[in-house]
């Protein structure tokens, strides 16, 4: 049976999805990642749920309530897991919350849970760690989204912030094979990193609130984020070689 991994954008589309007054449930997203995924509804049961290896993350999510949904550190690391090329373990995040990215993430906000905001970030951290350091992700997130006990201060909400670099990223891989189809060299004249910039710029018109300083700020980050993403598509396969070497 073909395996179910979540691009970072059907991630999301998840997480967005959890939110109340959503037109979309958790279970019509994980179908459409399904068949998006595999181009076909084989392995899908008469509630369109695939079997018989659907992570139980996913299974707790659809039977879940959608209202004020909060994750565990354990939830958010199986969730995490669960997208295309990540490698989350419980010990890692605990240290971010606790030491690393803690003035971010803040203390669980869904009683003794974190918000769907605070996973995201989390995701994001995850990304942003394939080139960044810790001290780097700090100074940049916390331009971007500033006060972690205030979600109105932020310049764009962490979810549209996933899910805007997370949606850049497909766009440029145009044939689906995890490396963005742009040359990293010189092409016609212009560096290829400005293209993922247009891409950002485009993506951002919409919040006509921010100043230019701080469309600045956005527009970076999501460049930022979007090469991340593909760092952490290499690193994830010189992990595997290197596994595959070491069992020589």
């Amino acid at each position: 049976m073909p395996s179910f991994k979540l691009t970072r954008k059907q991630m999301a589309k998840l997480l967005i999805s959890l939110q109340p007054d959503q037109d979309k449930t958790p279970l019509d997203v994980l179908k459409q990642a399904w068949l998006e995924s595999n181009g076909q509804s084989e392995g899908l049961d008469e509630n369109g749920i695939p079997e018989p290896s659907f992570p139980g993350i996913f299974e707790k999510i659809i039977k879940g309530p959608r209202q004020d949904k909060g994750f565990s550190i354990n939830e958010i690391v199986s969730l995490g897991n669960q997208i295309e090329y990540s490698s989350l373990s419980t010990s890692a995040v605990q240290n971010w919350v606790k030491r690393d990215v803690r003035n971010l993430i803040g203390s669980p906000q869904k009683g003794k849970k974190y918000s769907l905001e605070q996973a995201a970030i989390l995701f994001i951290v995850e990304d942003l760690k394939s080139t960044l350091d810790f001290l780097s992700i700090r100074n940049l997130l916390t331009l971007i989204f500033n006060n972690i006990e205030d979600r109105h201060d932020d310049l764009i909400d962490p979810l549209d912030f996933y899910y805007t670099y997370a949606a850049i990223f497909e766009e440029l891989d145009l044939n689906n094979d995890q490396v963005v189809d742009v040359d990293f060299r010189v092409k016609n004249g212009a560096k290829a990193e400005t293209l993922v910039f247009k891409k950002a710029e485009n993506k951002i018109q919409y919040l006509e609130n921010l100043d230019s300083k701080e469309q600045s700020i956005v527009k970076n980050g999501l460049v930022i984020a979007t090469l991340s993403v593909q760092t952490s598509y290499f690193q994830s396969v010189s992990r595997q070689f290197l596994n595959k070497t070491l069992f020589i």
